[in-house]
């Protein structure tokens, strides 16, 4: 089972959206914050972003960051999609996004700013992901992230950039469906790149927990089968640990009990079930381990605070 995959798809309410954007020196674009996840891929040239208000996971602004110098090849995710500005030098004057327009020529749109000097390119965009609840494992992330791919780094993630620039550059047959697809897996490599980042002995959280002996087979089997009825000790066995000893290292890692993540992970299966599919809900309550459809919906409305009828019209709705 696909933790990282598991986990993004739990979040996602649609596919990512993204423009190319075009810059001549000199040129500042200043980018409101979006719902979701922002991303940003250099493709050519080189530029700075001057993060703004980036939060700290708690809904809380920790205010200016530094400038951040990016070359060829470098990708920026921000986890909470918080506004900021791109530009060919911090002092540059920035001019708001609402007031570009986009050239809507296959296969993405295209934003051109600035004067007659040095060009940068970059693929900028959002993954549209449900705040709301985020899963621990993105919560966990940091706000910002920078990932040069230059000098070898990080190679499956630097070859999923040059082919995006190599289709950008030069559309062809076939490049409105490959855009979007090689956008689309792009996160799973940010963030893969970013876990495997993150050195082994000093590694904490879910980048520890994905590597664990004891608490990954755990997660795995969760994710697997969520209608199972597991139990601190059943899990504990998995692991080769005492149920204590399991307790203690999983909570410390996940950031909540294993019976809590146990019900977050049915929660947020049986939310996926009803909005992606017509089961009933005797059906949804069955495939997350509930006897009933009452003890389901009893437990569903704790969660949601919306019975899972009343969810599964909303989000149609929406």
């Amino acid at each position: 089972m696909d933790i990282l995959t598991e986990a993004l798809g739990s979040m996602r309410t649609a596919y990512p959206s993204s423009v190319r954007t075009e810059g001549r020196a000199p040129w500042a674009l200043r980018l409101p914050p979006v719902l979701g996840a922002g991303f940003h891929v250099v493709l050519y040239g080189t530029c700075w972003l001057l993060p703004l208000g980036i939060g700290n996971g708690t809904g809380e602004s920790t205010g200016r960051h530094e400038p951040i110098a990016l070359s060829p090849g470098d990708v920026v995710f921000l986890r909470d999609g918080g506004g900021h500005v791109l530009a060919d030098h911090p002092d540059t004057p920035p001019v708001d996004a609402r007031d570009c327009e986009a050239d809507s020529a296959p296969p993405i749109g295209t934003v051109s700013l600035g004067g007659g000097g040095a060009r940068t390119s970059l693929l900028c965009g959002n993954y549209h992901l449900d705040q709301g609840r985020p899963h621990p494992m993105v919560r966990q992330l940091p706000a910002l992230i920078h990932l040069p791919t230059r000098h070898g780094r990080h190679p499956e993630l630097a070859a999923a950039v040059q082919l995006l620039g190599s289709e950008l550059e030069n559309p062809r047959i076939g490049s409105t469906g490959i855009v979007p697809a090689l956008i689309d897996s792009l996160l799973l490599y940010i963030l893969r790149a970013w876990f495997e980042d993150q050195p082994a002995a000093s590694a904490a959280g879910w980048a520890a927990a994905l590597r664990d002996a004891a608490v990954a087979p755990a997660l795995e089997a969760i994710h697997e089968a969520p209608a199972t009825p597991w139990t601190v000790e059943s899990l504990a066995d998995r692991a080769g640990l005492s149920r204590a000893a399991f307790a203690r290292r999983f909570t410390t890692m996940v950031g909540e009990p294993p019976m809590a993540y146990l019900t977050r992970w049915r929660m947020t299966t049986a939310a996926r079930l009803l909005r992606e599919s017509e089961a009933p809900l005797t059906s949804v309550a069955a495939q997350t381990g509930y006897g009933s459809e009452y003890a389901f919906a009893k437990a569903f409305k704790r969660e949601f605070g919306l019975a899972p009828g009343g969810y599964r019209r909303e989000a149609r709705a929406a």
